[in-house]
């Protein structure tokens, strides 16, 4: 089959199997400069301000870096601060430490089908494409059929070390939780963020995670415009001290 035309200039891969993934369509950002933990954060809402179709960003830490997620206590990391790079997420969850991870931020528009389905049920579908991507390399991976708590999803009362307390849906390798997220539904549409543990964005895994999700991708560069507004969103919320330190 041939390929189509590219999208304003971006590239498009296009497998025969059109009906495979979770989209129709998605944009790939694979985001290779050094943010700090803020203005990663930022740049994850200025997407779910303004994307027009599912868009899957990969990204990195300008040093080790600790998110938590909206519910939880500053005191509970804030003797991490002198060692990592702090941030209050948008998103619930626990404690993620960053830099020997992939990130990624997952925006599904609430135009696109999949937003009306639950957030259980899509955070389960991403995770089922991450198993099947882990696997088609070879690794040991399953998705969790039982929690030891919590839902899976943003979780008022839960702030202890992500990864250290599976959840329903979560992958595991050799029984041991490797990848979870955290979710924040909006009217604008669903922002899922998510850590898959050791493995490094030079990697070609993110790739076969995007393929999983989706056969038709655009890979995209964040322009000038969205980084400016990231910037605008970290001096408001993410870098001050009054969101770090909410609660």
């Amino acid at each position: 089959m041939a390929a189509a035309p590219p999208l304003n200039g971006c590239n498009v891969t296009l497998p025969l199997d059109m009906t495979k993934g979770l989209f129709a369509s998605l944009n790939v950002y694979r985001d290779i400069a050094s943010r700090s933990a803020a203005l990663n954060m930022a740049v994850d809402e200025a997407l779910l301000e303004t994307a027009e179709i599912p868009t899957i960003r990969f990204y990195t830490w300008d040093h080790p870096a600790l998110s938590f997620g909206y519910f939880g206590k500053f005191a509970d990391v804030e003797n991490h601060a002198s060692q990592r790079d702090l941030a209050r997420r948008w998103t619930g969850g626990g404690i993620v430490f960053h830099g020997d991870d992939l990130t990624y931020s997952i925006v599904i528009p609430a135009t696109e089908p999949v937003f009306s389905e639950s957030s259980r049920s899509i955070y389960e579908r991403i995770h089922n494409a991450l198993r099947d991507a882990l696997v088609s390399e070879g690794r040991d991976a399953v998705v969790a059929a039982v929690a030891d708590r919590g839902s899976g999803v943003s979780d008022a009362d839960y702030n202890g070390h992500c990864f250290a307390n599976p959840v329903r849906a979560d992958v595991l390798s050799n029984g041991r939780k490797i990848a979870g997220a955290a979710q924040r539904r909006t009217r604008r549409g669903l922002l899922q963020q998510g850590s898959i543990q050791g493995i490094q964005l030079a990697n070609k895994f993110a790739d076969q995670f995007a393929n999983e999700l989706c056969s038709e991708r655009y890979h995209k560069t964040l322009d000038e415009h969205l980084i400016s507004r990231a910037h605008e969103i970290a001096d408001e919320k993410y870098g001050a001290a009054s969101w770090l330190q909410r609660r």
